[in-house]
């Protein structure tokens, strides 16, 4: 049994579900917990008026508390099972949050699903998987 858990990728699709569906089995398997990273792609380099400021800012908060909901039908997808499941909601670059969030976590694999149903996205496997792939620290799962 380890304590180290393994890190999903979450943003609500069917993909991001099967993903979940994936780890919940590994995790059974391992006896280790997993923890769900939903990444909000958001740029601090924008330059803005105060107004714009402050519509960004209730823009941001609508979308944690929609991210929180959306976070919801993956925990019920782990609710049965025997495994520890935490998560967080960032803001940031996709590709380097989840490398960063697998440090900390200190994470034996990273989870993500594969959006792409076209052959061209087959080959392509997606930004996001990519990106991992390429530099993330430790082995990347891509789940059909």
């Amino acid at each position: 049994m380890s304590e180290h858990p393994i890190l999903v990728g979450f943003d609500g699709t069917d993909a991001a579900h099967r993903a979940v569906k994936f780890a919940g089995i590994r995790a059974e398997a391992e006896g280790c917990p997993i923890h769900i990273a939903y990444i909000l792609e958001w740029s601090p380099y924008s330059f803005l008026s105060a107004q714009e400021l402050e519509e960004r800012h209730q823009r941001r908060s609508e979308e944690l508390v929609r991210a929180e909901s959306t976070l919801n039908p993956a925990l019920e997808i782990l609710k049965n099972k025997n495994i520890k499941v935490t998560y967080e909601v960032r803001y940031g670059h996709s590709g380097e949050l989840m490398c960063k969030i697998a440090k900390e976590q200190q994470a034996t694999q990273i989870i993500i699903g594969r959006k792409g149903g076209s052959a061209l996205g087959a080959r392509l496997l997606g930004s996001l998987a990519l990106t991992l792939v390429q530099a993330a620290p430790l082995p990347v799962t891509v789940v059909p």
